[in-house]
């Protein structure tokens, strides 16, 4: 049993040393489905993330190629035998996985499995994952050895995907406090222009040939619009023209209900409900910072349980039932408060923002 413990811990060291390696995620899970086909010679493996969709977040794959997978169709849901891994919680191993009651078959693509092994990923009473192994190279199937193993293997590999998930979320809120700042330095730049261009507005009324100075006032003012267009378009993601605002915002939803959290003693639920709605690119633009900000805040100090993302006809709400803040403190709370105003603003948007010690609601009205 002490080379088995032996064989485990060195097979999940792997998967540990490729966070300190700066992997992504992904790339951590793939080293944990690797490993684990190593340590019990299966041929396949497989390492499920559940979503709350009823479905998985990830799902990554060994012993299957890409043209394999790409022929097996969509993630699997959470139905058969795999919710009934994540409803009871619990190992299973079969001699053959066919003659499961909960079994209810497979895509055409997918590889004939027999002897099956399923161990959950757990930290504390969550449920980071289920890690599967199927057809055993060995003849006889997947032992009560296999399976001590590999619940041994489990344990270590939730460290290791805690600590990605860390990493993940720190990554994550280095890339929002980045963007944060570029919108601050882009915002003074149009700022200063602006300000010139009432300085010498003011000096052209109190001119005797004001016209000189009315020039330079059309001069500043197309400056300033030209940037104030930069700023918008050089802000706007990437994801905006591909995928459109709202599976956008699903998708940074879903990175932050992913990675924040990880290692908390609770974790909080990041939701998004929404539909898109026809909006100019400035606009758009302006409502997706406007949400990261709001998120980036209720996440980074409201310490709530929820939070909730909701875009319909134009209305983007965000709800969270943290501690709230002072709304009154905005110009010195580093919230970025005035900067969201400014930018509901800049479109013709209204923005309201409650808060309590119940948590905070910010609203923002957006004319379609």
């Amino acid at each position: 049993m002490e080379a088995d413990r032996d064989a485990a811990l060195h097979a999940v060291s792997a998967a540990v040393l490729a966070v300190t390696r700066h992997l992504s995620v992904h790339e951590v899970f793939q080293v944990i489905v690797r490993a684990a086909a190593q340590l019990l010679d299966a041929r396949y493996a497989a390492l499920g993330i559940p979503d709350d969709a009823g479905s998985f977040a990830e799902f990554v794959v060994e012993g299957v190629s890409d043209e394999q997978w790409a022929k097996i169709g969509p993630l699997p849901r959470q139905h058969g035998l795999l919710a009934v891994m994540l409803r009871e919680d619990k190992v299973q191993r079969l001699r053959d996985v066919r003659t499961a009651q909960a079994f209810e078959g497979w895509p055409a693509a997918h590889p004939v499995l027999r002897d099956f092994l399923g161990v959950p990923i757990r930290d504390g009473e969550d449920t980071l994952g289920i890690i599967f192994l199927a057809n055993k190279r060995q003849a006889g199937g997947f032992t009560a050895d296999d399976e001590e193993r590999l619940i041994l293997f489990a344990a270590h590999a939730a460290i290791a995907l805690t600590n990605a998930r860390l990493y993940e979320r720190n990554r994550e809120l280095t890339v929002i406090e980045e963007r944060a700042r570029l919108a601050r330095e882009l915002h003074d730049a149009v700022a200063q222009k602006l300000f010139s261009l009432r300085l010498t507005a003011a000096a052209a009324l109190a001119a005797k040939d004001p016209a000189p100075e009315l020039e330079r006032v059309q001069t500043l003012a197309k400056e300033a619009l030209a940037e104030l267009r930069e700023v918008i378009f050089e802000l706007r993601p990437a994801e905006l023209e591909g995928d459109g605002l709202a599976e956008s915002l699903r998708k940074h939803v879903q990175v932050l209900d992913r990675v924040w959290g990880a290692g908390r003693g609770r974790r909080t639920a990041v939701r998004f409900e929404g539909e898109d709605v026809a909006l100019p690119p400035e606009t758009e633009s302006v409502v997706f910072r406007i949400a990261q900000e709001a998120l980036y805040n209720a996440l980074r100090h409201g310490d709530p349980r929820e939070v909730t993302v909701d875009l319909t006809r134009g209305v983007l709400e965000i709800r969270d039932d943290g501690t709230g803040f002072d709304v009154s403190a905005d110009a010195r709370d580093g919230l970025g408060l005035e900067s969201m105003r400014e930018r509901a603003a800049s479109v013709g948007a209204a923005l309201t923002i409650e808060s309590s010690g119940s948590g905070t609601v910010v609203r923002l009205e957006v004319r379609t």
